[in-house]
């Protein structure tokens, strides 16, 4: 069973990215979802007691050998089960339906008509839609007892329901936005078909992730290494909720940080929680380290290995006071997010530090057992849970930022002076656009400063020889694709126009075009 109360929506994951959005949409219809694979037995499934199953798409035919299969005895434990797309097919075949390589493929915007009143799973919706499909198979016979609710041009049974056996599916992903009324298809599975109310939310998942924390920590000491990203800043949030003064933080000023992050911490975020913080100015020793060095690589490694010498230190002297105290530091807090678990093949979850995805690692021998609070969330739900705790909304909604921070944006060695000139230009970007009301619609928006790199230009009556500076708004829902944000052509207007009269040593902004893949969304 999950951390939380609610009896879950299992999501089996065919492969791709879809089980991961599936899942959100879900979340988003008010019920809580967990991905699980399709190699999940139906005793497995009968284990976590779910109050529904969807079957997600893949790129795989079910003809292919060795594709994903599905243990036949899931779709006989009277749970409610969706499929979608390659799901579909599994179900139809495993059902006794047919499913045929037609030769006929559809991707892309397609037209659906739905048939008569489109049972629980399509009622209330336009006869004829824009869906989205991506598939080569078709289902060409339904099930026995299944009635065909839908149809395109290329595929007679483009959706199916059997209310008896509460068995749906449907051929075009209703996960994507592409599909109009995609959303509306998942909240009828959900909510009319399988019964399941909506009542998973931040105040809830609050409640229950408190009363979690409680139990697992007792009256021992907790230690959180803030960031000033949403990620610790609300998992540090929500063990003090609970906890309270068993809690202190430490944060770890490296002085690759953006204009006013650190005093956001200090001030704001302290002030709206109570937290105890301890902050430790390692700037000298960071630029130090970092002296002479331009290699991506290298640079990446010195801040991670550096942030653990320092965290180490600060760690140490806490521990060495708790125990003065007579009492004892046992637990680490680390804002790992339902993504990371999922996509690390997670699970149980383990007493040593993994991998800190931002700063390349903390040592293995820290001997802390974890307090992973948001494991079960994804960042759209963490930066809802931060409102619901009442964190700065700079902080709650602050953009994903690498660990490494700006040593990363600078393409060349970090100094202290151009640290200072990419802070100015990073600054300028983001008041540009949260001013155009773009903060919404983009991902993030890397600066990057091409310190090694420098061009003519002309500025009052003279000739200069400055600095570009990249914008890199970038869209994505999970980092792993992202395409640029076309940003308005007056918004980019104003930001090369500030950037180029206010800040010192830069004569040119460019904007990168590039999408991921095949471009990265940092440059380093």
């Amino acid at each position: 069973m999950s951390d939380t109360a609610h009896r879950p929506v299992l999501v089996v994951d065919f492969g791709a990215q879809y089980a991961q959005l599936i899942a959100r949409r879900v979340r988003e219809a008010g019920v809580y979802s967990e991905i699980v694979p399709h190699t999940i037995t139906a005793a497995e499934v009968a284990e976590k007691s779910p109050a529904g199953i969807v079957l997600s798409g893949g790129p795989s035919s079910v003809y292919e050998p060795g594709s994903p299969a599905l243990d036949p005895g899931i779709l006989q434990l009277g749970v409610p089960v969706m499929g979608i797309c390659y799901g579909f097919q599994v179900m139809a075949q495993q059902l006794g339906g047919e499913v045929a390589h037609t030769g006929r493929r559809e991707y892309g915007a397609t037209t659906m008509t739905v048939h008569g009143d489109g049972g629980a799973l399509l009622a209330g919706q336009p006869e004829s839609q824009t869906t989205w499909m991506s598939h080569g198979d078709s289902v060409a016979r339904a099930p026995e007892g299944f009635t065909v609710l839908a149809s395109t041009a290329d595929t007679p049974v483009a959706a199916f329901a059997s209310d008896e056996q509460k068995m749906y599916g449907v051929q075009w992903h209703p996960e994507v936005k592409h599909s109009e009324f995609g959303q509306r298809v998942l909240e009828n599975f959900l909510h009319t078909a399988a019964g399941i109310p909506a009542d998973w939310n931040s105040g809830n998942v609050i409640a229950e992730q408190v009363e979690r924390i409680r139990a697992q920590v007792g009256s021992a000491r907790v230690i959180c290494g803030l960031s000033g990203g949403v990620d610790s800043a609300v998992a540090a949030a929500l063990v003090h909720e609970a906890v309270g003064d068993q809690l202190v933080c430490v944060f770890v000023d490296h002085g690759l940080l953006r204009a006013d992050e650190r005093r956001q911490v200090e001030e704001d975020y302290v002030a709206a929680t109570g937290i105890r913080l301890v902050t430790v100015d390692a700037r000298e020793q960071f630029m130090t380290a970092l002296a002479g060095v331009t290699d991506p690589e290298s640079k990446r490694k010195i801040i991670g290995r550096e942030f653990i010498r320092t965290f180490e230190q600060a760690a140490a002297d806490l521990v060495a006071e708790a125990q003065d105290a007579g009492g004892a530091i046992e637990f680490l807090v680390q804002g790992t997010l339902y993504p990371d678990i999922v996509e690390s093949g997670g699970g149980s979850g383990t007493a040593t530090i993994k991998s800190h995805h931002n700063v390349g690692g903390l040592p293995d021998d820290l001997q802390f057992a974890l307090v992973e609070p948001l494991r079960t969330l994804f960042k759209d739900e963490v930066r809802a849970i931060g409102r619901e705790l009442g964190l700065p909304e700079p902080i709650v909604a602050r953009q994903p930022f690498p660990g490494p921070g700006l040593g990363i944006r600078i393409i060349g060695e970090v100094t202290f002076e151009r640290l200072e000139l990419l802070r100015e230009a990073d600054a300028i970007v983001r008041a540009e656009l949260t001013a155009a009301g773009l903060d919404a619609e983009i991902w993030q928006c890397p600066v990057v400063l091409l310190a090694d790199v420098r061009s003519v230009g002309v500025q009052g009556d003279g000739r200069t020889y400055g600095h570009p500076i990249v914008l890199r708004p970038v869209s994505s829902e999970d980092a792993m694709t992202a395409d640029w944000t076309r940003l308005p052509y007056d918004v980019l207007a104003r930001i090369s126009n500030r950037i180029t009269n206010e800040v010192a040593g830069v004569n040119r902004v460019v904007l990168d075009v590039t999408s991921k893949p095949p471009g990265t969304i940092e440059w380093e």
